[in-house]
């Protein structure tokens, strides 16, 4: 271009968030305007900081895992794994193997739930409401089999350093299969409706392309890196858990537009799906705190003890609320690692017995809880937007350091003026709702 024509040319400055509803409160986007064609991109982030990193240095190892729901707050569930999972690696911790299980179990549904959110709101955003509708029907049948797992239905605190907090309900895996039926019925609806429909297909395709070796060099993972055809996976490249025990594919695009990442981010649903009726075939023979022979209600242990009849205490379990579930001494054994200096004591032992008491006291106390050695340890797992990785460092006290989270969005969101460029204002909304942008973890 002359200097004559790059004088001539009229642009303009347009702020695009972070109230504009795409923008969902949390984004600016500063775009360079020529009619409605974006020059460049400028992205702001920091609205929504809440000092992740800095609140765990100031909390107990274990108070740290509600902190990390609040990070990707879609699937809060993958979070709490990966964050455990690193503190496990410089303790030394071996789960169970029914833990491991529960675990996978957990980062499953929350995936696919994290993936039902992304493509129903960006297909809202688009204009398509009734798929909207659809997906977070099929979203809802989730998060009420994570309200029975958990106790809760975002906010789920359900790993532990040293396993998960409770087994698995009575009835969860029939509730699991009646429900994956309803929710491939709604996906299978929402593409048919969505995947061959011109209106959507001129929103999509083509639109938002990143290459592949620019996908690499910025960082990329996750959905968005396989829409370019890297079919990377930590569950595959790096297998932790019980993955490697379990067949899945890695669904991969061509082009990484914007329709590649919604077709790759559907697959995965039914790939989550499949991996959670794998694991509950398999999933190792366990006691149950549901079934034993006499259950009391928690009150009742504790009265026992205060008018002395503690022979009742040994043979009799604690039937505790609904988030607590899971946890008495019948089950602990399976979903959590035998180390009193590290997880919390059964419920029976805590109403039932001085030692269990003084145990959990210790254990919630400030500067009585777990001691992880001095050290530092990484570890990652695969979040809902790629990458999800850990660096936590000990000084051998009873908190940590230094916490230190890998958010996979970042990446992408620094990548997403080179997706703008050469593209219209009515392409944000597309290109952007692909990110699947959850300010918790970008901004931390």
């Amino acid at each position: 271009m002359t200097a004559q024509a790059s004088r001539s040319r009229k642009t303009f400055f347009l702020n695009m968030g972070p109230a504009h509803p795409a923008m969902h409160g949390v984004i600016r986007l500063i775009l360079e305007l020529e009619g409605e064609l974006i020059r460049s991109a400028e992205v702001e982030i920091g609205y929504l900081h809440r000092a992740f990193e800095k609140h765990a240095e100031s909390a107990t190892w274990n108070n740290v895992v509600p902190y990390t729901d609040r990070l990707n707050y879609v699937s809060p569930l993958i979070n709490n794994v990966g964050y455990c999972m690193a503190v496990e690696k410089l303790a030394g911790l071996d789960v169970p193997e029914r833990g491991r299980y529960l675990r996978v179990i957990a980062s499953e549904l929350s995936r696919a739930t994290d993936h039902l959110t992304c493509v129903g709101a960006n297909a809202m955003e688009l204009g398509a409401f009734t798929v909207f509708l659809y997906l977070m029907e099929a979203r809802e049948f989730l998060y009420q089999l994570i309200d029975d797992l958990t106790g809760a239905r975002v906010t789920t605190d359900y790993a532990r350093v040293g396993g998960v907090k409770a087994d698995l309900p009575e009835g969860f895996a029939r509730k699991c299969l009646d429900a994956f039926t309803r929710i491939r019925r709604a996906v299978a609806d929402s593409e048919a409706l969505l995947t061959k429909n011109r209106i959507f297909l001129d929103r999509v395709e083509g639109v938002g392309v990143l290459s592949r070796a620019d996908a690499l060099a910025y960082g990329i993972t996750g959905p968005f890196l396989r829409s370019t055809g890297v079919p990377y996976d930590v569950r595959r490249a790096h297998p932790y858990l019980i993955y490697d025990r379990l067949e899945f594919e890695i669904p991969v695009g061509k082009h990484g537009d914007n329709l590649d990442r919604y077709l790759v981010r559907l697959a995965e649903i039914e790939q989550s799906l499949l991996i959670v009726e794998q694991c509950l075939r398999q999933l190792p023979e366990g006691a149950h705190s549901l079934s034993p022979g006499e259950m009391k209600e928690a009150f009742e242990l504790v009265d026992m003890g205060k008018a002395g009849g503690t022979a009742l205490l040994s043979r009799c379990q604690a039937r505790t609320c609904r988030t607590l579930e899971g946890t008495g001494r019948g089950s602990a054994a399976g979903v959590m690692v035998q180390e009193p200096a590290f997880v919390m004591p059964p419920k029976e032992e805590t109403y039932g017995s001085i030692e269990g008491l003084m145990n959990q006291f210790e254990l919630v106390m400030w500067s009585w809880g777990a001691r992880i050695p001095a050290g530092e340890a990484y570890h990652a797992v695969e979040g809902g937007n790629g990458e999800l990785g850990f660096h936590v460092v000990s000084d051998g006290s009873d908190r940590p350091y230094r916490v230190r989270c890998r958010p996979p969005c970042l990446f992408i969101m620094a990548a997403l003026p080179k997706l703008l460029r050469g593209a219209y204002v009515a392409d944000v909304v597309a290109t952007f709702g692909s990110v699947n942008m959850i300010a918790g973890e970008l901004d931390r």
